[in-house]
């Protein structure tokens, strides 16, 4: 059980919720904070105060007193207003990590709701209950705001809700589950919608799968600098340490690591005086896609533990201020960032994968066919490679760059985080099946050159793909073989499996 503060979650954290399904709790002396800021909204309810999206509209609505009698169709009439969302639903671990998130940041204690509402968003976490929330429709500025209608739709029972394997009506799985749905009170509805969830908790999963492809494109490299009995050389500390990029440092250990034990690796004027970019520069480039990946994650956990939402309430009510952090400008950046720093590592890839398959770069058998000419081997797999790659690059285009005003040009500056953040994802597993085609390729490789004189590290990594596609005895349809590897690197912890061959090394 994780304790949700409002300050401390992190990505380690978010893992475990999104991936293994721990179950969270919220921190009494931030539910504390949370009552105690309640009250002051429902005292400036009270004295008929006119404070933004209390006694206000919304938007361009922001000028248009609600009368006290009103305030809680207000709140009702946002949150089906604003539920405008279109397209394909997002993954389940996505709506899971919006309600985390959106939980973790009213804990901070300045949003003003009651903590009945923390407490509903955290028993649909705990009860696996998920949103179903259209992907499309979110400019990230006045927040998530379509997205996280839907969220709040199905505490109100109404909307959708994945339960139980199933996609269901809400109340189906409140009733099930013997609980009450919500009725709004002032403010609540706008503290639910107005922020970043939708884009932080989608760059979150992307973070968590980006991260272990990284780990999983430094193993595949490997088993390709063996097929291509690369200069190991180049991998040596003394480079590495005379630039001083610790990313690049680290990654170089990790392949020296791997391949500490090859009989594949050749030595500098061994067979050649150097290797092409695509071999001899993995640590330079990986080692900057690491970098991005630490930035990315240092701006997702300040935003997995910001509060986001408009108006915030500060020094007992003495400051109720209309600011701007639902807008979604540093996850766009991060995102968009993370696009190109992974879509890099399939570039680099791709052309790992040429060189194992062109007759003209090695003196393996050509496209690694068993039989050159009536078999085409794997030949049409670069291709396949090769239109991913140049997928991504479509893909890798900044969204945070575009901005269309909106709200009667109230709102006149938005980040596109949502897309950059959904783009982000779709790269991820772009990459994720170019790696694997070079990993198919690799092991073919391997077996020409002998699978004994592998490092213990690649061995054993060769024998786990082999457990997913047989060797290339044979022309068959491939498309299958890709499909299995990249299930697999997707479901398994491979990083855990490298660090426990390598402490036994």
């Amino acid at each position: 059980m994780i304790t949700l503060t409002g300050h401390t979650l992190t990505v380690e954290e978010m893992k475990k919720l999104l991936l293994e399904g721990e179950g969270v709790t919220a921190c009494p002396t931030s539910m504390q904070k949370v009552a105690e800021c309640r009250e002051v909204v429902e005292k400036i309810v009270e004295d008929g105060k006119v404070v933004y999206g209390i006694t206000t509209g919304f938007g361009k609505f922001s000028d248009v007193l609600i009368q006290k009698e009103d305030v809680k169709a207000l709140q009702h009439n946002l949150i089906q207003s604003h539920a405008c969302g279109i397209g394909d639903p997002f993954p389940e671990e996505v709506s899971r990590g919006m309600l985390i998130l959106r939980a973790n940041t009213m804990l901070k204690g300045v949003s003003g709701v009651r903590p009945l509402v923390v407490n509903m968003l955290l028993e649909f976490v705990n009860r696996k209950i998920h949103p179903v929330v259209p992907q499309q429709g979110s400019l990230g500025a006045s927040g998530d705001l379509a997205p996280l209608s839907h969220l709040a739709l199905v505490l109100l029972g109404e909307g959708e809700v994945f339960y139980k394997g199933k996609r269901v009506h809400a109340m189906v799985a409140l009733t099930e589950e013997g609980l009450e749905p919500i009725e709004l009170e002032a403010k609540e509805g706008l503290a639910l919608i107005n922020g970043t969830q939708a884009m932080t908790a989608q760059g979150v999963l992307s973070y968590i799968e980006a991260e272990a492809t990284a780990y999983q494109a430094e193993l595949i490299a490997s088993m390709t600098i063996e097929g291509l009995q690369g200069i190991i050389d180049a991998f040596d500390e003394n480079v590495h340490k005379a630039r001083g990029y610790k990313e690049q440092v680290e990654v170089a250990s990790r392949i020296r690591d791997i391949l500490q034990d090859s009989k594949l690796t050749t030595k500098q004027g061994e067979l050649r005086v150097q290797d092409a970019y695509s071999l001899r520069c993995i640590p330079q480039v990986h080692g900057a896609s690491w970098q991005v990946l630490n930035y990315v994650k240092e701006k997702l956990e300040i935003e997995m533990n910001a509060a986001t939402d408009n108006p915030l309430i500060f020094d007992g009510g003495e400051k109720v201020i209309s600011g701007g952090n639902f807008h979604g400008q540093p996850i766009a950046f991060a995102m968009d960032f993370l696009k190109v720093g992974m879509a890099e590592l399939a570039n680099i890839s791709e052309r790992r994968i040429e060189r194992l398959v062109n007759p003209q770069l090695n003196d393996l058998p050509p496209f690694l066919s068993p039989e050159p000419g009536l078999q085409s081997g794997a030949m049409i797999m670069q291709y396949a490679a090769a239109s991913l790659v140049s997928e991504n690059k479509t893909l890798a285009h900044p969204a945070s760059v575009d901005s269309i005003p909106s709200s009667a040009n109230q709102e006149d500056h938005v980040s596109m985080g949502t897309i950059a953040s959904r783009h982000a994802h779709q790269i991820i597993q772009n990459v994720r099946r170019v790696l694997s085609i070079e990993m198919i390729c690799a092991m073919q490789a391997a077996e020409y050159r002998g699978i004994e004189n592998m490092s213990t590290v690649t061995k054993s990594f060769y024998h786990q793909g082999r457990q997913q596609v047989p060797s290339i005895t044979n022309d068959r349809i491939f498309s299958t073989d890709i499909e299995n590897i990249t299930h697999w690197l997707k479901t398994n912890d491979l990083i855990k499996e490298r660090l426990d061959v390598n402490a036994a090394l």
